[in-house]
Parts: C-alpha cells; sequence; structure tokens
C-alpha cells in the first residue's frame, strides 16, 4: 500500500537518516528490517461504518528496504516483502511487492528539505493494497513530494524535533490509482532516543471508492550504526471494505 509501508520516517539524527525528504549522502548505505504483525475483527464498510467481519482477518509481513546515495542529492531506494496471512476468503503465503526508485532532493537548506521520489513497484503473491485480494495487481509507478522541517524549540524543552508531509499518486495496472498523503512527527528525546508520530491516509481515485486512515505510534532507540524501533499501528477510519487492522510493528535499522 505504501513504501516501506512500513518505512517511511524521516528526518536528520546524528550517525543514522532515516528514509524522508532527507538524502543520504553520497556513499552511504541504510538497511531496515521491518516485522508487521496486523489482526482485524472489524472493517469499515461502503458508508464507513465499523461493523464485525465475518471472520477474523490476519496479515504478517517482513520486509526489507535499503537506500544508498548515489550523491549528496540523489538516494537509491530498493525494497522486497514476504507475506502470509487468512480472511474469510483467502488463504495466502508468498512474496509482496517488490519496489525500486530514486528519491532527488530538489530544494533544501539548514532546516528545511523538498525532496522527489519516482519508482517501479512489481506486485508478487500476496496482498499488493490492503484492500484487495491476494496476489491482485501487476505492477506501479509512482511519483512522491516529500517536505521536511526539523528545528529545536523552547516549547519542547529545546528538544529537536522534525516534521514531513508526502503526498504521492500510484498509477496501478490490476488495481485502482490510488492517492496517498503520509505525515510524521518526531521528537528526540535525547541523542539516542526519539519518539515517532505518523498518518497513513489513502484513497482510490477511479471505481468503487476506497479510503483508509491508520496511525503509528513508535519508539526509536539508537546504539551507534543500530537502531531499534517498537510501535503500534492501527486504523482509525476507511471506507469500501477496508479491514480496522491494528497491531505491533518492530524494525532494526543498520547504518553503513
Amino acid at each position: 500500500m505504501r513504501l516501506a509501508a512500513a518505512a517511511v520516517l524521516a528526518a536528520a539524527w546524528p550517525g543514522m537518516v532515516f528514509a524522508g525528504a532527507w538524502p543520504l549522502e553520497r556513499g552511504g548505505t541504510q538497511v531496515i528490517v521491518k516485522a508487521e504483525r496486523m489482526r482485524a475483527s472489524e472493517g469499515f464498510e461502503i458508508d464507513g461504518v465499523r461493523r464485525p467481519l465475518l471472520a477474523g482477518r490476519d496479515d504478517d509481513a517482513v520486509s526489507i528496504f535499503a537506500e544508498h546515495g548515489l550523491t549528496d542529492r540523489l538516494t537509491l531506494q530498493v525494497r522486497a516483502e514476504f507475506q502470509r496471512g487468512d480472511d474469510t476468503f483467502a488463504d495466502y503465503e508468498g512474496n509482496g511487492p517488490t519496489e525500486i526508485g530514486l528519491r532527488y532532493q530538489v530544494l533544501y537548506s539548514r532546516r528545511t528539505t523538498v525532496s522527489l521520489y519516482g519508482a517501479y513497484a512489481r506486485a508478487g503473491e500476496g496482498r499488493n493494497a490492503g484492500y484487495a485480494a491476494p496476489g491482485a495487481g501487476d505492477h506501479d509507478w509512482e511519483v512522491r513530494l516529500l517536505a521536511g522541517h526539523s528545528g529545536s524549540y523552547a516549547w519542547l524543552g529545546r528538544r529537536d524535533a522534525f516534521a514531513e508531509v508526502q503526498i504521492a499518486r500510484r498509477i496501478r495496472d490490476g488495481l485502482a490509482d490510488e492517492d496517498h498523503l503520509d505525515v510524521t512527527l518526531g521528537v528526540h528525546l535525547n541523542d539516542d532516543w526519539m519518539l515517532l508520530s505518523q498518518i497513513y491516509a489513502g484513497r482510490t481515485v477511479e471505481g468503487p471508492a476506497v479510503r483508509w486512515v491508520n496511525s503509528e505510534s513508535s519508539i526509536v532507540r539508537r546504539w551507534g550504526d543500530w537502531s531499534l524501533q517498537v510501535g503500534w499501528r492501527q486504523a482509525l477510519s476507511g471506507r469500501g471494505e477496508v479491514p480496522a487492522q491494528q497491531g505491533p510493528v518492530l524494525a532494526v535499522w543498520r547504518r553503513f
């Protein structure tokens, strides 16, 4: 449904860079391995009302996301995923979508950055969209605009914080095209701890109306070039047979 679904994090942190509007430096590499375990006993129907499902839905995924700084402003990104799960109609296991893209920093200042991202994704045997049946879809193209701002704020006790907004159009073959809006807020508690609050929203732009809004809250702990993220994701609203999923997320990041 989204780039590194799991993994769409932003901002600069000494010794670590997060996937987002901020680029990696030339020659820098970062790898993020993320596990998600989502469960749903309710779903949002075509009128947006949340109702019980006929049977529970389970979706598990392990993804790997890697990015490499080709230049100080151009970053290569690659993502792959393995999925398994079941619901009333399907029991599936296999690869999820595989994506490759480039992110280019078009504007930057000491605190603000704006980047453009373009990507191609090949569908897998798993869910290529959260609202679709396993295996549905063929391939996608995505164009994404990312804007971030960071600073130190008195109302946060002079702690460093950042905000990032991403908007995207995903052009899909075999599924409806989609618009995405992702928002990330982060606060650095100190040099090694960070709090993240994220909202992921999207909608189809053709065919039956499908919409979703999910939130994710997490804490990140850094040890040198390694970091551990622990969080919880849950559905806030939806429309069009969207599952009201929730569950834990766990990610390990490594900077090279």
